[in-house]
């Protein structure tokens, strides 16, 4: 069997995260693997090093300054559908909209539901939905969505993670104290917050929050980290960046942070935020978990499913100050614990085999 898994990017979103571990777990079990994915900015590889055992097929995409969201998606669609050769493979699998559009018959997974108000980014995302002949989602509550939107039943396959990274930065040892010491001497105490500054991680509640908390905490950091996009959000992060400084807070915005210094940064967390409005599983939140952090999210029904009791939950931004109050000053070990072995539970080994019957049913 091989096949072609599609992302969009070769840098660290939620998304190509998934593709690359997927793609190396279904190698251990003896698939042959392609990924495919734009190289935006002349980037010569992905954000982390890739194993060997997948190929990896990057398709140049140069910048081009002052390019509108819609023109970009069009111009990243035509890229990647003049680049791929699909007659090398069993099953073609997308990750995402633009790479679904880009390819002939496909399977697509979809990692949560957006809306856009961009023309061009709306009939993306709708042919992404409506073109493949089979879909995978991964949790239960996308693929409620999916089914009550479009009448289309997908096969729900659960992300994996891998724990041992996270919870080997928390560990004691000497490199690991080290590693987490460097970003407690720089940050100071921290609530950490990955992903970038865009409306769908609820970037302006958690700053809101964040005021309510200096008042307990003063002394507690907002810290984001990541935020690598395809799409426009200057406009929204500086409105949030504006609120921030009105309301004084502390704040430090990392960008990108190598996939190497990520665990350490997110061990070192008093608490974890994760006040998304839109998730599909929430690979950053199950990450902190795995490092023992304590982790507030928003109260939704995907991340109610995938968490459970692991989670702290709050509906508004006075019900996360509140909870990242109690989290950091007073983390529930019961809880931690159980973060702990819900991540470790959550194998790249089990999305992989879950991966392969559902691709030889489709055969």
């Amino acid at each position: 069997m091989r096949i072609a898994l599609l992302t969009y990017s070769t840098r660290a979103r939620g998304g190509v995260v998934h593709t690359l571990a997927l793609a190396e777990a279904l190698t251990e079990l003896g698939i042959v693997v392609d990924v495919w994915s734009l190289a935006r900015g002349g980037d010569e590889g992905f954000f982390r090093p890739v194993d060997p055992s997948v190929g990896v097929r990057l398709v140049p995409f140069p910048e081009r300054p002052d390019e509108g969201v819609g023109r970009r998606i069009l111009r990243s669609i035509d890229a990647l559908r003049s680049a791929f050769q699909s007659r090398e493979y069993d099953i073609v699998h997308a990750q995402d909209c633009i790479s679904a559009n880009a390819v002939p018959r496909c399977v697509r997974t979809v990692h949560h539901l957006d809306t856009f108000t961009t023309p061009e980014l709306a009939a993306c995302h709708e042919r992404a939905i409506v073109t493949p002949y089979a879909h995978v989602c991964v949790s239960a509550a996308v693929a409620e969505e999916v089914r009550a939107g479009w009448g289309i039943a997908a096969t729900v396959i659960p992300n994996g993670i891998d724990a041992v990274r996270f919870a080997e930065a928390a560990a004691p040892s000497p490199a690991a104290q080290g590693a987490r010491q460097r970003w407690g001497g720089r940050l100071g105490p921290y609530v950490l917050a990955v992903g970038g500054i865009e409306p769908r991680k609820g970037s302006a509640d958690l700053v809101e929050a964040m005021a309510l908390v200096a008042r307990e905490r003063p002394e507690l950091r907002l810290v984001f980290a990541g935020g690598e996009t395809l799409f426009d959000y200057r406009d929204y992060r500086t409105q949030v960046l504006d609120r921030a400084a009105e309301l004084g807070l502390r704040i430090s915005i990392l960008g990108p942070v190598s996939h190497d210094e990520l665990p350490a940064l997110v061990a070192q967390a008093d608490v974890f935020a994760f006040p998304s409005v839109k998730e599909g599983f929430g690979l950053a939140a199950m990450e902190a978990m795995a490092a023992g952090v304590p982790v507030v999210m928003r109260d939704q029904p995907v991340l109610r499913e995938v968490f459970g009791e692991a989670a702290t939950f709050a509906s508004t931004p006075d019900e996360l100050a509140a909870q990242l109050v109690v989290g950091a000053a007073s983390p529930d070990r019961s809880r931690i614990e159980s973060g702990r072995r819900l991540a470790a539970a959550h194998t790249w080994e089990a999305a992989a085999r879950a991966h392969v019957d559902f691709y030889k049913s489709l055969a």
